[in-house]
């Protein structure tokens, strides 16, 4: 039998105030989420989103810089998945050709914790200029901000300090966006009644096709039944 292994009191401490930090960050973040103001700008936004894409024919812009435009590029994702066509825009590749990529009844998702982000506003007013009038919905911490303040639905993250150490580093403000967009998706999946069906055809392959695909299965089957 191997003789037992005692760490040194010092490594034992480290390891234990490791765990109490990691906790505190879970707990920071999670206080985050339940703590986003939840008003009617959110039913304003997916009345938006319905209204343009769903009516309109058009799509969703999705775009923010930095992390904020990692989000946004998630967001955009998962709601074209989730049958709200939607795209990806890089602010700074916008003013290099793919602006072209908005049209007419397009509608703009911006992402911002400062509201202030050069390229974002720039891109605004570039889309303004190939389009005008796109509403926009704006997510941000600072509803004191000029991109706030001209959004046709502002949401806020409540403005959270970042857990970071430092107090720079994206990270709180990042969940709570990501939180904020799964809202706004599963929203618009409730409003136009998407079904396991259509999430099949949307996506074909890996472990959520085949779920997806047996969902509709069993869905199909279970109608039959009821209608025997």
């Amino acid at each position: 039998m191997p003789p037992a292994r005692f760490f040194p009191l010092d490594l034992c401490q480290i390891f234990f105030n490791m765990k109490e930090a990691i906790e505190k960050v879970i707990q920071q973040e999670a206080e985050a989420i339940q703590n986003i103001p939840v008003t009617d700008e959110f039913v304003k936004a997916v009345d938006l989103i319905y209204e343009r894409v769903h009516q309109k024919k058009g799509k969703l812009v999705a775009s923010g810089m930095g992390k904020a435009g990692q989000i946004a590029l998630n967001i955009a994702t998962t709601f074209s998945s989730t049958g709200t066509p939607s795209v990806f825009l890089h602010p700074s590749d916008s003013q290099h050709g793919d602006l072209g990529v908005i049209q007419e009844n397009d509608i703009l998702l911006l992402i911002s914790n400062s509201g202030k982000t050069r390229e974002i506003l720039e891109l605004v007013e570039l889309a303004d200029m190939l389009h005008p009038g796109l509403p926009l919905i704006v997510i941000s911490g600072n509803p004191e901000s000029i991109l706030a303040k001209n959004a046709n639905a502002f949401i806020s993250t409540g403005n959270p300090p970042e857990v970071c150490p430092l107090g720079l580093s994206p990270t709180t403000s990042t969940t709570v966006m990501t939180v904020i967009g799964d809202a706004l998706v599963v929203s618009l999946m409730n409003k136009i009644g998407f079904t396991s069906e259509e999430y099949a055809k949307r996506h074909h392959g890996g472990y959520l096709g085949d779920k997806s695909r047996l969902q509709a299965r069993l869905l199909q089957e279970t109608q039959n039944r009821i209608k025997k």
